[in-house]
Protein backbone atom coordinates (compact mmCIF):
# COMPACT_ATOMS: atom_id res chain seq x y z
CA UNK A 1 0.00 0.00 0.00
CA UNK A 2 1.46 3.31 -0.81
CA UNK A 3 0.66 6.48 0.74
CA UNK A 4 -1.99 7.44 -2.28
CA UNK A 5 -3.73 4.44 -1.33
CA UNK A 6 -4.74 5.54 2.13
CA UNK A 7 -7.48 7.35 2.74
CA UNK A 8 -6.96 11.79 2.46
CA UNK A 9 -7.42 12.12 5.68
CA UNK A 10 -5.04 9.66 6.88
CA UNK A 11 -2.33 10.69 4.60
CA UNK A 12 0.60 12.81 6.67
CA UNK A 13 1.22 15.48 4.74
CA UNK A 14 -2.79 16.29 4.59
CA UNK A 15 -3.40 16.03 8.29
CA UNK A 16 -0.46 18.28 8.97
CA UNK A 17 -1.91 21.28 6.41
CA UNK A 18 -5.43 19.92 8.10
CA UNK A 19 -3.93 19.68 12.18
CA UNK A 20 -1.01 20.91 12.05
CA UNK A 21 2.78 18.92 12.72
CA UNK A 22 2.36 18.87 16.44
CA UNK A 23 -0.19 15.67 15.82
CA UNK A 24 2.22 13.42 13.65
CA UNK A 25 4.33 10.58 14.78
CA UNK A 26 8.39 11.08 14.32
CA UNK A 27 7.85 8.05 11.15
CA UNK A 28 4.64 10.62 9.57
CA UNK A 29 7.07 13.81 10.18
CA UNK A 30 10.40 11.74 8.57
CA UNK A 31 7.85 10.50 5.70
CA UNK A 32 7.14 13.92 4.86
CA UNK A 33 10.03 14.60 4.77
CA UNK A 34 11.31 11.88 2.28
CA UNK A 35 8.34 12.62 0.46
CA UNK A 36 9.05 8.98 -1.73
CA UNK A 37 9.76 5.45 -0.93
CA UNK A 38 10.27 2.23 -3.20
CA UNK A 39 8.54 0.09 -5.44
CA UNK A 40 7.60 -2.07 -2.33
CA UNK A 41 7.68 0.18 0.16
CA UNK A 42 5.63 3.81 1.16
CA UNK A 43 7.28 6.37 2.30
CA UNK A 44 5.94 5.66 5.69
CA UNK A 45 7.07 2.35 5.87
CA UNK A 46 10.21 3.79 4.59
CA UNK A 47 10.46 6.01 7.78
CA UNK A 48 9.36 3.07 10.27
CA UNK A 49 12.59 1.39 9.01
CA UNK A 50 14.87 4.29 9.12
CA UNK A 51 13.47 4.81 13.13
CA UNK A 52 14.61 1.32 13.61
CA UNK A 53 18.19 2.36 13.54
CA UNK A 54 21.73 0.48 13.75
CA UNK A 55 21.46 -1.90 16.72
CA UNK A 56 23.01 0.19 18.84
CA UNK A 57 20.54 3.67 18.58
CA UNK A 58 16.71 4.15 17.29
CA UNK A 59 14.38 6.17 17.05
CA UNK A 60 15.28 10.27 17.04
CA UNK A 61 18.42 9.26 18.60
CA UNK A 62 19.66 7.18 15.43
CA UNK A 63 18.19 9.62 13.03
CA UNK A 64 20.71 12.69 15.02
CA UNK A 65 23.20 11.16 15.21
CA UNK A 66 23.50 9.17 12.21
CA UNK A 67 26.06 10.46 9.65
CA UNK A 68 24.75 11.05 5.86
CA UNK A 69 27.00 7.85 4.90
CA UNK A 70 25.20 6.26 7.38
CA UNK A 71 21.89 6.90 5.84
CA UNK A 72 22.49 6.65 2.46
CA UNK A 73 23.58 2.64 2.86
CA UNK A 74 19.48 2.31 3.92
CA UNK A 75 17.87 0.39 1.24
CA UNK A 76 15.49 3.24 -0.13
CA UNK A 77 17.17 5.99 0.99
CA UNK A 78 19.83 7.59 -1.52
CA UNK A 79 22.02 10.86 -1.31
CA UNK A 80 19.29 13.36 -1.84
CA UNK A 81 16.93 11.96 0.53
CA UNK A 82 20.00 11.36 3.14
CA UNK A 83 20.92 14.81 2.74
CA UNK A 84 17.58 16.19 2.98
CA UNK A 85 16.84 14.22 6.36
CA UNK A 86 20.24 16.02 7.64
CA UNK A 87 19.38 19.11 7.16
CA UNK A 88 16.02 19.05 8.72
CA UNK A 89 18.27 17.51 11.86
CA UNK A 90 20.69 20.74 12.29
CA UNK A 91 17.49 23.26 11.21
CA UNK A 92 16.03 21.78 14.29
CA UNK A 93 19.12 22.08 16.28
CA UNK A 94 19.68 25.66 15.26
CA UNK A 95 15.89 26.56 16.00
CA UNK A 96 15.53 25.13 19.21
CA UNK A 97 19.02 27.63 19.91
CA UNK A 98 17.48 30.14 18.24
CA UNK A 99 17.25 33.27 21.10
CA UNK A 100 15.83 36.21 18.23
CA UNK A 101 17.17 39.72 19.63
CA UNK A 102 15.92 39.53 23.24
CA UNK A 103 18.60 38.35 26.05
CA UNK A 104 19.10 34.69 27.10
CA UNK A 105 18.72 34.88 30.69
CA UNK A 106 19.63 32.26 32.39
CA UNK A 107 17.58 31.92 36.17
CA UNK A 108 17.36 28.31 36.69
CA UNK A 109 18.90 24.89 36.08
CA UNK A 110 15.73 24.41 33.57
CA UNK A 111 16.90 27.84 31.59
CA UNK A 112 20.14 25.89 31.04
CA UNK A 113 18.23 22.73 29.71
CA UNK A 114 16.05 24.71 27.41
CA UNK A 115 19.19 26.00 25.99
CA UNK A 116 21.37 23.32 25.22
CA UNK A 117 19.71 20.26 26.03
CA UNK A 118 18.62 19.58 22.18
CA UNK A 119 21.80 20.57 21.14
CA UNK A 120 23.82 18.39 23.53
CA UNK A 121 21.61 15.26 24.49
CA UNK A 122 22.64 12.56 21.63
CA UNK A 123 26.19 13.83 21.16
CA UNK A 124 28.16 10.65 21.01
CA UNK A 125 31.18 11.99 23.44
CA UNK A 126 31.32 14.02 26.33
CA UNK A 127 31.06 17.62 25.45
CA UNK A 128 32.43 20.37 27.89
CA UNK A 129 31.10 23.47 27.53
CA UNK A 130 30.90 27.32 29.28
CA UNK A 131 27.88 29.52 29.56
CA UNK A 132 29.56 33.15 30.06
CA UNK A 133 27.26 35.11 31.97
CA UNK A 134 27.06 38.96 32.71
CA UNK A 135 26.09 40.29 35.66
CA UNK A 136 22.30 40.48 34.95
CA UNK A 137 22.70 36.73 34.05
CA UNK A 138 22.24 37.11 30.27
CA UNK A 139 24.21 34.89 28.23
CA UNK A 140 27.27 36.37 27.14
CA UNK A 141 27.81 33.80 24.77
CA UNK A 142 28.47 29.95 24.80
CA UNK A 143 32.07 28.44 24.76
CA UNK A 144 33.13 25.13 23.97
CA UNK A 145 36.04 23.98 25.97
CA UNK A 146 36.64 20.11 25.13
CA UNK A 147 35.82 17.26 23.67
CA UNK A 148 35.92 13.86 24.89
CA UNK A 149 36.13 12.05 28.10
CA UNK A 150 36.29 14.49 31.03
CA UNK A 151 39.51 14.94 32.89
CA UNK A 152 41.83 17.21 34.39
CA UNK A 153 44.20 17.78 31.81
CA UNK A 154 41.41 18.52 28.98
CA UNK A 155 39.41 20.83 31.22
CA UNK A 156 41.96 22.89 32.57
CA UNK A 157 41.07 26.46 34.77
CA UNK A 158 43.19 28.50 32.73
CA UNK A 159 41.10 27.35 29.58
CA UNK A 160 37.47 26.96 31.43
CA UNK A 161 38.34 31.00 32.76
CA UNK A 162 40.20 31.86 29.80
CA UNK A 163 37.01 32.79 27.81
CA UNK A 164 35.38 34.42 30.97
CA UNK A 165 38.14 37.14 31.38
CA UNK A 166 38.45 37.86 27.85
CA UNK A 167 34.46 38.38 27.99
CA UNK A 168 34.62 40.55 30.98
CA UNK A 169 31.87 37.52 32.18
CA UNK A 170 30.48 38.40 35.78
CA UNK A 171 29.98 34.69 36.15
CA UNK A 172 29.82 31.72 34.71
CA UNK A 173 27.89 28.26 33.96
CA UNK A 174 29.82 24.35 33.67
CA UNK A 175 27.87 22.46 31.22
CA UNK A 176 28.63 18.93 29.76
CA UNK A 177 26.90 15.90 28.86
CA UNK A 178 26.94 12.44 29.23
CA UNK A 179 26.51 10.07 26.23
CA UNK A 180 24.99 6.83 28.14
CA UNK A 181 22.00 9.31 28.49
CA UNK A 182 22.90 9.45 32.29
CA UNK A 183 23.76 12.66 33.99
CA UNK A 184 24.44 10.82 37.53
CA UNK A 185 27.90 12.81 38.13
CA UNK A 186 31.07 10.71 38.48
CA UNK A 187 34.03 10.85 40.47
CA UNK A 188 35.84 13.04 38.34
CA UNK A 189 33.01 15.28 37.23
CA UNK A 190 32.71 16.24 41.03
CA UNK A 191 36.89 16.52 41.59
CA UNK A 192 36.88 18.98 38.13
CA UNK A 193 34.32 21.08 39.77
CA UNK A 194 35.55 21.28 42.97
CA UNK A 195 38.75 22.76 41.15
CA UNK A 196 37.23 25.16 38.91
CA UNK A 197 34.75 26.26 41.40
CA UNK A 198 37.97 27.20 43.75
CA UNK A 199 40.01 28.77 40.99
CA UNK A 200 36.72 30.90 39.87
CA UNK A 201 36.69 31.97 43.94
CA UNK A 202 40.66 33.82 43.16
CA UNK A 203 40.07 34.98 39.70
CA UNK A 204 36.86 36.68 41.42
CA UNK A 205 34.27 35.27 38.59
CA UNK A 206 31.71 32.94 40.46
CA UNK A 207 30.70 29.27 39.02
CA UNK A 208 26.97 29.20 39.34
CA UNK A 209 26.14 26.06 38.79
CA UNK A 210 27.58 23.09 36.80
CA UNK A 211 24.88 21.43 34.88
CA UNK A 212 24.90 17.47 33.41
CA UNK A 213 23.02 16.83 30.56
CA UNK A 214 21.36 13.38 29.48
CA UNK A 215 19.33 12.36 27.28
CA UNK A 216 16.11 14.44 28.08
CA UNK A 217 17.22 14.68 31.88
CA UNK A 218 19.67 16.75 33.12
CA UNK A 219 21.54 17.09 37.04
CA UNK A 220 21.87 20.31 38.30
CA UNK A 221 24.97 20.54 41.48
CA UNK A 222 23.65 23.24 42.93
CA UNK A 223 20.35 21.72 43.40
CA UNK A 224 22.26 18.77 44.71
CA UNK A 225 23.85 20.80 47.10
CA UNK A 226 27.14 20.24 45.42
CA UNK A 227 28.16 23.61 45.07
Amino acid sequence: MTIKDLPKEERPRERMERYGAQVLSDAELLAVLIRTGTASESALMLAHRILKGNGTKSGLAFVADCSIEELSKIRGIGLAKSVQIKAAVELGRRISSYSGRNPVIINTPADVKHLLMEEMRFLEKEHFKVILLNIKNHVISVEEISVGSLNSSIVHPREVFKPAIRRSSASIILVHNHPSGDPTPSREDLAITKRLVDAGKLLGIDVIDHVIIGNGIYISMREKGII
